[in-house]
């Protein structure tokens, strides 16, 4: 299974509630779990590993849940 396409999208592209034309998806997680684990880049790459598997739909699920404000 190839990695979900919207992990490479700008966030602005993925989702219209951003305005962030600059981070990538897979950049926005991954800060996100960086900001919340003591930057922990070991346990970040941890939980970013099941992103590669999951479709378009459940990593904009999971990105919405994390990251809309």
């Amino acid at each position: 299974m190839a990695e979900p396409n919207v992990l490479n999208k700008k966030m602005s592209e993925a989702f219209d509630w951003s305005d962030d034309a600059d981070t990538p998806v897979r950049d926005a997680l991954w800060n996100y779990y960086m900001e919340h684990n003591d930057h922990d880049t070991m346990k970040t790459e941890k939980e970013m590993e099941p992103y590669m598997d999951m479709s378009d739909d459940d990593v904009k699920a999971a990105a919405v849940k994390l990251l809309k404000k």
